[in-house]
């Protein structure tokens, strides 16, 4: 028996879109997915894209996606969870849905509780990071740091962003500079920093450019 699937991509901007970053990281995941995971013989039925942010639940793309996979029986198949969406409500009811079966490229093993479980923690990881930079701010004013034109508020909040991103330069550190003395390029570098799980700063796959920002900021300590 032929084995079915939906694919679902999706990015943030039509920059993105347009670029095809983001969306070549998303099928890299899925072919090694269907290539190395999948046992049976299998067919694509059909693949959608959003470019639409993961808050929102009522994408175009996704719900014809979710129709297609309900109508057919076939499996909804997205590169990672949060692709799909960064509500763990939405995650959790369509877990919920008799009709749609999920899989998830870079957790091919995860059951239905573990992608539960995942989402929920991935939710409270934002919503931490997004109170520190809240925090951040509150004590930069205190400090006596002028917050009330939207200059200085954008100005102390980019400060903010470069003090955290030079921090998870510093934790990757170990990771990138032994692989630069040996002369690998960026983009072996990326695939390295992918390999062992290393996330971005957004939850994402590295990037040749990424990369470099990344050795930028350890060149310049």
């Amino acid at each position: 028996m032929i084995k079915q699937y939906v694919i679902y991509r999706r990015v943030s901007t039509r920059k993105q879109g347009e670029s095809g970053l983001g969306l070549e990281a998303q099928d890299r995941d899925i072919d090694l997915y269907l290539q190395n995971y999948e046992s049976s013989e299998f067919e694509v039925l059909n693949t959608f894209v959003d470019v639409e942010s993961g808050s929102l639940t009522d994408r175009p793309q996704l719900i014809k996606a979710m129709n297609l996979a309900r109508q057919s029986g076939a499996t909804l198949l997205v590169s990672k969870l949060d692709r799909l969406s960064r509500r763990v409500s939405f995650i959790a009811s369509l877990l919920e849905d008799p009709k749609i079966r999920l899989k998830v490229a870079c957790m091919p093993h995860a059951d239905k509780f573990q992608l539960h479980i995942y989402a929920a923690l991935a939710e409270q990881e934002r919503d931490f990071i997004s109170a520190r930079t809240k925090a951040a701010l509150a004590q930069a004013k205190a400090r006596g740091t002028k917050l009330g034109g939207l200059r200085d508020s954008t100005g102390e909040r980019n400060k903010i962003i470069c003090q955290q991103a030079q921090e998870r330069a510093d934790r990757l550190e170990h990771i990138v500079m032994p692989l630069v003395q040996q002369k690998k390029t960026t983009r072996q570098i990326a695939d390295a920093l992918n390999a062992a799980g290393v996330q971005t700063a957004r939850g994402g796959q590295w990037q040749s450019g990424q990369v470099s920002r990344l050795i930028g900021r350890l060149r310049k300590k």
